[in-house]
Parts: structure tokens; sequence; C-alpha cells
């Protein structure tokens, strides 16, 4: 998903903890996640970059109970893996869910017309936008009004709003980068983007929400990315069996209530 190389480049700056630096750094130890009895480590995204042996061993051997991977970029690309991915993922009894990373050379409505094509979400199909900054083109990085433009198109065609995959630091306004970008006031409560649900990205031992979704909170916590099978980050508790290289998710809640999320969030009249 992220971009990793700069994956938090605007929380590092400003927030240079030992866990955000460990997460940047293939060759440092970074710390697992907090275990919190609310708190469902299940939830893994990935992407045609991600080498996938098994969807079958992940599940029965590392608990992964859903995934959720790349569709679309911008409004000309769509992963070519998608499509088999998801007929081996639900084969294997997973959930799936689909995203897009937004960028700036697309309408956000374009944007949401290839990725509703390419997702084909079904009523248990999770959608997400990647909302963040572009680190490997920053001209290229999507803008608050073509996300929430995106945000409408998805509502209108499915009745759910999509969550929304971003960083505290980006959501906010605050300069991250280089050279620094930001979205000028950031994502307000008045923003269509703040009735999504939010799968927050923040590598420290406790995330920081962003203003916008304070009075809801987070349901995803990305904690920890790019993990390696068998590398110097491949710590049990992050590794995935049968998955190379995945990002892990904290969901909040437990297995019951994420069955039921994913099934249900967040249609627009609940």
């Amino acid at each position: 998903m992220l971009t990793r190389r700069l994956v938090l480049a605007g929380l590092l700056s400003l927030f240079a903890t030992p866990m955000a630096v460990a997460a940047t750094r293939p060759h440092v130890k970074a710390k697992a996640a907090p275990k919190v009895h609310d708190r469902l480590d299940a939830v893994i995204d990935i992407s045609h970059n991600t080498t996938v042996n098994d969807f079958a061993l992940a599940r029965k051997r590392s608990n992964i109970l859903g995934v959720i991977h790349k569709a679309s970029e911008g409004g000309d690309w769509r992963d070519p893996l998608y499509a088999r991915r998801r007929a081996e993922a639900e084969a294997a009894g997973l959930l799936w869910g689909a995203y897009h990373f937004g960028t700036h050379q697309y309408s956000g409505a374009d944007q949401a017309k290839l990725f509703l094509a390419t997702a084909r979400p079904g009523p248990t199909t999770l959608m997400a936008l990647d909302f963040e900054y572009n680190d490997e083109n920053p001209a290229n990085t999507m803008r608050l009004r073509q996300a929430e433009d995106f945000v409408h198109v998805v509502v209108a065609a499915t009745g759910r709003y999509p969550l929304i995959y971003t960083t505290a630091a980006w959501a906010d306004g605050k300069p991250v980068g280089n050279p620094r970008h930001s979205l000028g006031d950031g994502v307000t409560d008045r923003s269509i983007l703040a009735r999504c649900p939010l799968w927050l990205a923040d590598y420290r031992m406790e995330p920081q929400l962003p203003r916008a979704w304070r009075g809801n909170g987070w349901h995803f916590w990305q904690y920890a990315g790019d993990t390696e099978d068998c590398g110097p980050r491949g710590k049990k508790v992050r590794s995935v069996s049968g998955i190379v290289r995945c990002d892990r998710n904290l969901f909040r809640g437990d297995a019951v209530a994420l069955g039921r999320f994913w099934k249900e969030a967040r249609q627009v009249n609940s």
C-alpha cells in the first residue's frame, strides 16, 4: 500500500520515536504492537508486489481472517493480480477487501469509476481509499476535493462508505515528505471523509488520531508494514504463513465484530 521508502516521512519528522524509526528501517528490529484484548490482529493488506504462496496457510497458521488487496491506482492502472487473488482468498474462507491508491492526475470521480469497475465490490467487499502523500511522485498526490469526490461516487454506486486510509499528520494538513506537501487546512469533521471509517497508519506504540475522527476513533490500525518471513523484521508476531511480505493491521474489536463490520460497513443509512 504505502510507498514505504518514505512511508511516514512526515510523521517521522514530527514524532521521531524509536518505534517509528524502527518501523521504517528493515535492519532494525521493531517492537510488536501491544497486545490489547479489544484489538484483533487478523487483517493484512497486500498488492501485486506481495508474494502469496498459500492463503489457506495464512488463515490456518497465522489466524488471518481478512485481506485488503490493491485494486487500482489513479485513473488508468489496475492491479494485475487482484481478480485471481480474490478468488483464491475467498476460496480459503477469508474476508475480502479492495483499495484504491489516489492520485492527482485524474479526477476523483474518474478514479472512483475505475476502482468500482476493477474491484467489482459485492455486498460483503470492504472498500478503501488510500489517501496519502505520494512520495514516489509528490506532484501526483491526491487532493482533498478529489478524495471527497471519490467517496461521493462510491457512496452513490454502492450505498456504503469506503474506509479512508491515511495518517494523522497528512489528514490534519501538516507538511510531510520531501518536498513538503500538505492538505492545507486538512480534513475537517464537515468533510464526507469524516463519515468514513478510519484505517489509520501509525507505526508507534499507540496511534494518534486525525482530528476529524477523534469522535469515532479508528476501525483499523496499520501498525506494521512490509513484513518479511525469515528476514530481520520477520518476527513471529509479524510474519504471516504463506505470504512473504504484507502489512499488519489491528481491528478494534473481536472476530465476531470483524465479520459483522466487514459485511455491514458502512452503510449510508446505518
